[in-house]
C-alpha cells in the first residue's frame, strides 16, 4: 500500500462533484429544469426544445439529466469520494515535485497540471466527457479528469486494484501532460491527419505507451523517495495488464484485432511501465523511435 497519508498534497485541483455536468447548478435549480423538461405536455414543446439548448449550451448534457445521472447530488462528497480525492492530490503532487526535477535538469521549467473532480459527467475543452470512458487528459485545457468511482471499477471489473494500481492511472494521465509540454503531442496529432485509420491507431497506441512508461519513471522516483511498499510494483503492473486493447477485446468477446489497438496490447503496457521504472530514464521512453513497441 502506497504510504501516501499525511503526504503533502496539490492544491491544482478543481472540485465539481457538487454540481450537475460541472454548471455549478444548485439542488433547487437542477429539480426545477428536470420537472419542467419531463412535466410539461404539448403546450410546453417550447419549453422542452428551449431547456435542451439552454442545458447543451452550458455543457449540461439533457439525456444524463433526464436520466438523472451525470453530476453529483449537489451537497459534500462521501467519507470515501474524500478520502480518494485526497488520496489523487498526494500522487499529483508527487508527480509534481518528479517531473520538476526532469525538466530541470534538461534547463526547463515544469508547469503543473490540474485535476478536475467530477461525478458522472462534465463540460471539458474536449467536449463533454463521461465518466464512462474512465480518466482522461484534455490537451484543450491541459487537465486531468477524474471521476472517483473508476478506482472501483478498476478494482471489480478488471480485478486490479490497490493504491498503487490507482495511482498508476493518474501518473500515466500526468504522461500526457508531459507529452504536450514537450510538444511530442502536436507533431502526433500533425502526423496523425496526414495518415489512414490504421496510421492513426499506431501513432495513438505509440503516445499511450510512452504515457505509461513515464508513469514508470514517476514510480522508479516514488520509490526512491521510500513511499512505494512491497507488492505497490506487482498493483501497477495487474492494472496495466488488465487494461490493454487485446484484454479489453477478448474479456467483451471479440475477436482481437492489432490493428484496431488505441493504447497498446497488455504486454507492451506492461513492458513500457517497466521500462520506465526500472531505468527512471525519460530517454528510454521513445516509443516512436522504437524498433520494437
Amino acid at each position: 500500500m502506497v504510504k501516501w497519508r499525511g503526504r503533502e498534497k496539490s492544491t491544482n485541483y478543481e472540485d465539481r462533484r457538487g454540481a450537475i455536468g460541472g454548471a455549478g447548478l444548485s439542488g433547487i435549480a437542477i429539480m426545477a429544469l428536470r420537472f419542467v423538461l419531463t412535466r410539461w405536455g404539448l403546450g410546453g414543446v417550447a419549453f422542452l426544445v428551449a431547456g435542451y439548448f439552454a442545458l447543451s449550451a452550458v455543457g449540461i448534457n439533457p439525456l444524463v439529466l433526464l436520466s438523472g445521472g451525470g453530476g453529483g447530488s449537489g451537497g459534500a462528497p462521501s467519507a470515501a469520494d474524500q478520502e480518494a480525492s485526497d488520496f489523487s492530490l498526494v500522487i499529483l503532487k508527487e508527480t509534481e515535485d518528479a517531473w520538476t526535477n526532469e525538466f530541470s535538469k534538461a534547463g526547463y521549467q515544469y508547469q503543473p497540471t490540474s485535476i478536475v473532480f467530477y461525478t458522472g459527467g462534465t463540460q471539458t475543452g474536449c467536449g463533454y466527457g463521461q465518466a464512462a470512458a474512465g480518466p482522461f487528459y484534455c490537451p484543450a485545457d491541459q487537465k486531468v479528469y477524474l471521476d472517483t468511482s473508476f478506482f472501483n471499477e478498476l478494482k471489480s471489473r478488471f480485478h486490479a486494484g490497490g493504491d498503487f494500481a490507482n495511482a498508476y492511472v493518474i501518473a500515466h494521465e500526468v504522461g500526457h501532460h508531459v507529452q504536450l509540454l514537450t510538444g511530442v503531442a502536436e507533431k502526433v496529432r500533425q502526423a496523425q491527419a496526414r495518415t489512414n485509420e490504421s496510421g492513426r491507431n499506431r501513432l495513438q497506441v505509440m503516445m499511450e505507451l510512452q504515457a505509461d512508461c513515464y508513469a514508470g519513471v514517476w514510480a522508479h522516483d516514488a520509490n526512491r523517495e521510500n513511499i512505494l511498499e512491497p507488492g505497490d510494483i506487482e498493483e501497477g503492473l495487474r492494472a496495466a495488464s488488465a487494461i490493454g486493447d487485446d484484454t479489453l477485446q477478448r474479456n467483451a468477446g471479440r475477436r482481437v484485432t492489432p490493428e484496431s489497438f488505441t493504447h497498446g496490447s497488455s504486454e507492451q503496457r506492461v513492458r513500457w511501465f517497466t521500462t520506465g521504472y526500472k531505468t527512471g530514464d525519460v530517454d528510454q521512453c521513445d516509443t516512436f523511435g522504437a524498433r520494437d513497441l
